[in-house]
């Protein structure tokens, strides 16, 4: 028994060095996944799914107005006149297109960003030692905003792609009312709508996330096609998250200084953050969604570039400087409120999971020291 239990013991310690790593190592694996990084991914998630799911239908209409044809006699004009015509063709089911995507793309996109932007403000500052200005927030946002986008940008593609699949645009010349029956069916069945004709561009399996995922990797060579426009992306998302993070942290000094941080002063904040932010570099979301759409049944969108700059020239020079804002009317009613519930759900899930954690860590140093 003694000489069982002295070879167990025996092996035990020759086993142990092999098994335990190295102290430096298990710091920097418990400072990567520790419960205060996890507090800011779940928090960050939650902010996400509901920032988008309550604008979800403005969301849609932003990207039908900014790659519509303007050949096209059937556009989505006027904020009120297009969602009462998107519920009257489609029903609520219209309104929510794409969202469930959205959402799949999204809860990672904004624990991504609202963790990496924690992380990178703790970095630039020597984790407090050195003051967090501006320059420190800018950096840190559109870091975290490259860093986010560039690990969920397909599902941005596809749910793109969905949401503009059964909007019924058509880029069909008013000539062209005169032409055969025969091509004008042809037009017709190449329109992105439900209710279209059987000869639809999209079939019923492709009108889903898998579907369409495959479609595009099916015609557009490959993973590489979606991909489509993420330098573009990378470009306008980060000025945009880094503005926007600078300035709902400044305006949080100004608007909700000690003893006035109620709910409607911090909605406000991110509602005024998200606007300004989205208001200077939204020619770079309309350049996006071009590129996105630009290798998508051409023939019908009247869409086809050849890179970033050649949409850009082409825009200014089919529809002028304000070809590069369109949408942006909706886009600001849907950033504002969209915004505001980003940061304010992001503040009310993180705070009390960085409070059980700090207890808990406080109640497990109390065991230790005893």
């Amino acid at each position: 028994m003694a000489q069982a239990q002295g070879s167990s013991s025996s092996s035990q310690s020759q086993a142990g060095p092999a098994r335990s790593p190295p102290p430096a190592e298990v710091e920097k694996r418990s400072r990567f996944f520790s419960p205060e990084v996890t507090s800011y991914f779940i928090a960050g998630g939650c902010a996400g799914a509901a920032s988008r799911t309550v604008v979800s239908p403005l969301e849609r209409l932003k990207i039908i107005q900014q790659v519509q044809p303007r050949t096209s006699d059937q556009q989505y004009k006027g904020v009120w006149r297009s969602l009462v015509r998107m519920w009257t063709e489609e029903g609520f089911k219209g309104f929510m297109r794409g969202n469930g995507i959205n959402c799949l793309r999204i809860i990672p996109y904004s624990a991504v960003q609202f963790t990496t932007y924690e992380q990178l403000k703790k970095w630039f500052t020597k984790h407090g030692s050195k003051e967090l200005d501006t320059p420190k927030r800018l950096a840190s946002g559109a870091l975290a905003g490259i860093t986010s986008v560039c690990s969920t940008y397909p599902l941005d593609l596809v749910r793109s792609r969905l949401s503009i699949a059964t909007a019924s645009l058509q880029a069909v010349p008013k000539a062209s009312t005169a032409a055969p029956s025969s091509a004008l069916s042809s037009a017709l069945a190449s329109a992105y709508h439900t209710s279209a004709p059987s000869g639809m561009a999209y079939t019923k399996s492709e009108l889903t996330i898998w579907g369409m995922t495959l479609k595009i990797m099916r015609e557009e060579g490959g993973v590489r096609g979606l991909y489509r426009g993420l330098v573009t992306t990378a470009v306008g998302v980060a000025p945009y998250v880094g503005i926007n993070f600078a300035a709902y942290e400044f305006l949080r000094g100004i608007v909700t200084p000690p003893g006035k941080s109620s709910v409607a002063r911090k909605l406000m904040c991110g509602a005024l953050a998200g606007s300004i932010s989205q208001t200077l570099t939204y020619p770079f979301d309309v350049l996006r969604r071009k590129m996105q759409v630009t290798g998508m049944a051409s023939n019908a969108l009247g869409i086809k570039y050849n890179g970033a700059l050649d949409a850009l020239a082409s825009i200014v020079r089919t529809e002028g400087v304000k070809g590069l804002y369109r949408g942006l009317w909706p886009n600001l009613l849907k950033v504002a409120p969209s915004i505001a519930t980003s940061f304010f759900t992001y503040e009310l899930a993180s705070h009390p999971l960085l409070l059980s954690q700090a207890k808990y860590g406080e109640t497990n140093g109390l065991s230790r020291a005893g």
